[in-house]
């Protein structure tokens, strides 16, 4: 069930670090990064136009997330890192007006209190 949907830019990982679109579906669970043309798994009736694989999706589960740091606002953007279980830092960027980062931030703060209250029950 997605809780918000959007574009988020990512920073990518090779040499010049570019900020590529990623339609992003935020849910309970985690963050489903898309590349843009790509239609999400649950409304591909026919193949896909593009010649993109499904495996391009990515999904950043709250299980594997550690924070979600803001680290500045600048212009019209915000840009904030997502720091994984093993160490790993993604760096995004969305205007501010859409609240992204404190979105993901909120979901994954949800998760882990699911996640502790099952814990303690169990």
């Amino acid at each position: 069930k997605a809780v918000k949907e959007g574009v988020l830019e990512k920073r990518s990982d090779g040499l010049l670090q570019l900020w590529k679109k990623k339609r992003c579906i935020l849910t309970e669970e985690g963050l489903l990064l898309i590349p843009p043309k790509q239609q999400p798994p649950q409304q591909q009736q026919s193949p896909p136009l593009s010649t993109e694989p499904t495996a391009k999706i990515k999904e950043l589960h709250f299980s594997n997330m550690k924070t979600v740091d803001c680290v500045e606002r600048k212009g019209k953007y915000v840009y904030f890192t997502v720091v994984m279980a093993e160490g790993k830092e993604i760096d995004f960027r969305c205007a501010q007006e859409h609240g992204w980062n404190a979105a993901i931030t909120l979901q994954m703060v949800q998760y882990k209190n699911r996640q502790a209250i099952l814990a303690v029950r169990s």
